[in-house]
């Protein structure tokens, strides 16, 4: 209950703070090529219910008709405008209004698309039991995705071998873990992590570390100063 007031509370503040802004990127989204600023990602949410997650465009108009879903910071389907709000992170801005009718929360696994949840393991299903968030650790400690796939020839399988095998295990210590102040904790590191991305990861492994049987390859991972590798989701055998 806690949680869903607090919800609602920042998302309807939020909105009032930011309403300008995400008028004035529309308008100019909407300027380059006359189309619908507004993206509607299908997503999959708590209890695998589907809902559109809303973003500021930041591609070319249908780009998901190319069928791929992992974006790489070089994708040519990204406009010049949506360069910028991605390295922002001011497209997802929009998520705001997912949080005020309750399809999503500020802080929780970030959603996946169908295509990505039918590969999950049955430890993954895991992440489907909260509703997905704005951000979580997986977002601080994987914030630059777009920079890991920068020159991938297959960008949706990298993203299922590199990334996705740690985003889950960190959703899933989230799950475990998770409470109100924890919830606080998150967004002040996610803040933390646009002025010292360093000092936010060091702090995620110091929180993380002292977890009973965490897995010791991810301690070395969420600092992000070793190479990503290939590696078996939570719930798969190694």
């Amino acid at each position: 209950m806690l949680k869903n007031t607090f919800d609602f509370l920042l998302s309807l503040l939020m909105i009032i703070i930011f309403l300008p802004v995400m008028l004035f990127f529309l308008i100019l989204i909407f300027l380059q090529d006359y189309s619908n600023p507004i993206y509607f990602g299908s997503r999959i949410g708590k209890n695998g219910k589907k809902f559109n997650c809303y973003k500021m465009r930041s591609m070319i108009k249908n780009a998901e008709k190319s069928g791929v879903f992992s974006t790489s910071s070089a994708d040519e389907r990204i406009t010049k405008l949506g360069k910028f709000l991605r390295s922002t992170k001011l497209d997802e801005l929009p998520q705001i209004f997912n949080v005020l009718m309750m399809d999503m929360s500020f802080v929780g696994p970030r959603p996946n698309v169908e295509k990505d949840v039918k590969l999950y393991t049955e430890e993954e299903m895991k992440l489907l039991n909260v509703k997905p968030g704005i951000t979580d650790l997986a977002s601080i400690v994987f914030s630059d995705e777009g920079n890991i796939l920068k020159n991938s020839i297959n960008p949706d399988k990298d993203y299922n071998e590199l990334i996705r095998p740690w985003k889950s295990r960190l959703g899933i210590i989230y799950i475990n873990e998770k409470n109100f102040f924890f919830d606080v904790w998150i967004i002040i590191l996610t803040i933390i992590n646009f002025v010292k991305r360093d000092i936010a990861l060091k702090l995620i492994k110091k929180k993380i570390e002292k977890i009973n049987n965490v897995d010791q390859n991810l301690l070395k991972i969420v600092l992000r100063n070793t190479q990503l590798f290939s590696y078996s989701p939570p719930g798969k055998k190694k």
